[in-house]
Formats: C-alpha cells, structure tokens, sequence
C-alpha cells in the first residue's frame, strides 16, 4: 500500500540571493509549524521517512519544523527530485559537501550525482520547462509510490509542488496531506490533461484530504485555488 504523503513549503527565505537562507520571518513560521505538527501528527500521521529538497532553506525548514523526528531515529534523506523549478540563482543549490557539513543529521549519500546543475544536456531532467517538470514530478510521485513506509513527509518548494504535483496552493511553511489515487495506464484517457494535451501521461495522481483541503491547508495560510497540473510552466 502506498504511503500518506505530507506535503511541505518551506518557510520565508531570502530571497534573489543563491541558494538562499529562511527569513527572520521565515523561522519564526518554522516554530509555528513544529508546534502545529507535533500536535496534530503523532499517534495518528507519524512519518516514517522525511525527504528534502537539497536547498539551503527547506533543509533549514526540514531541521526547525520535523527535528523532534529525529529524536524517535526517523531518517533525513535529501532528493534532488524534490528542488524547484526554475534555474535562477535563488533556486540553483550549492555543491552537496558544502550543505552536508551544514547540516550533517541529514543523508545525502542518495542526492544524483548532477546536483546542482540544471542547465546541461546531463541535467535534461532538472530543466526549467513544462515536460521535463512534469517528468520528474511523475518520476519523484513513481518512486514515493513504491516506498515502503507508511507516511511520509516531504519537504519541497512552491511552485514545483503546485504547478507539477499536486496542483495546490502553498503559503510559506504550510503542508497539506495526500493520499495515492491507483496508477492509471499511460495511454489511458485519465492520464492525459485536458488543458495541456501535450504533458506526460499523468500515471500518478495525489487526493488531497479534506482537512487541509478545507482548511486553507493544514496551517490555515493557503489559498484554496487548485491548478492544472502543468499550469503557468514555460514550454
């Protein structure tokens, strides 16, 4: 059976700076989140398994929002699949033995190797465009659909969790929790979009549950506007 996913924004990040830190701001969003998950999570929602965007700012989410995790020997795995969307400096990471000693609780023996290139032919699956996006949506939501855990947290960005996985909306240190829809066949008509014909087939599908989709999510800071998955992605 596949596993609940909890879907998470970093907070406030400075950003126009590379690889940018949270905010002031955006820590102080993080105490809010730890106190929100760690009340409303365990005994009912406890996440075997964190994954994180190798980013500055979601492993500093990941570390200041889930680290009582850790206490209970949940493990941190960074995934390269999981990093935004564009190439832009603020969304371009730093090299992996720079963030590892930043934060060594963290295991990135699992991050690709290409990390943090985007723009070379080697790095097709990380490129700023709507059929690449949505290919490693698709590839990321594949693999998460196989693991073996039961619930796990991610750790993301807003515009690669919006426009190419989910298509809901995330405020800054908001999370929304998902079930698996059941794979459909990729010539099927329920994997092609309607509004954008020319996607990948849409083989794995999220559910969101109704109290965060309800709820503005599970913070109560996000619009409730859903996207088409591929909306506002460049060709």
């Amino acid at each position: 059976m596949p596993p609940t996913v909890i879907l998470i924004r970093h907070a406030q990040a400075l950003h126009n700076l590379h690889d940018p830190s949270l905010s002031e701001l955006g820590f102080e969003q993080c105490k809010k989140l730890r106190e929100v998950l760690r009340t409303t999570l365990p005994g009912r929602l406890d996440p075997d398994l964190v994954l994180v965007s190798p980013m500055t700012r979601t492993l500093q989410t990941a570390m200041a929002s889930l680290d009582w995790l850790q206490a209970n020997g949940v493990p941190f795995e960074a995934h390269a699949g999981w990093q935004e969307t564009t190439d832009h400096p603020c969304d371009v990471g730093s090299e992996i033995d720079q963030v590892a000693q930043q934060f060594p609780q963290v295991d990135f023996s699992h991050v690709d190797p290409i990390f943090p290139e985007k723009t070379t032919p080697q790095a097709l699956l990380y490129a700023y465009n709507r059929q690449a996006l949505v290919t490693r949506a698709q590839t990321v939501l594949a693999e998460l659909y196989a693991r073996p855990e039961k619930v796990v947290a991610v750790v993301s960005h807003s515009a690669f969790l919006s426009k190419a996985v989910s298509g809901s909306l995330y405020a800054n240190a908001d999370f929304r929790i998902f079930s698996f829809k059941a794979p459909v066949a990729a010539d099927s008509k329920e994997a092609r979009s309607a509004e954008h014909p020319d996607l990948p087939p849409l083989v794995y599908q999220l559910h969101e549950w109704d109290e965060t989709r309800n709820g503005h999510g599970g913070m109560g800071w996000s619009e409730d506007r859903i996207r088409s998955i591929g909306d506002e992605l460049v060709d």
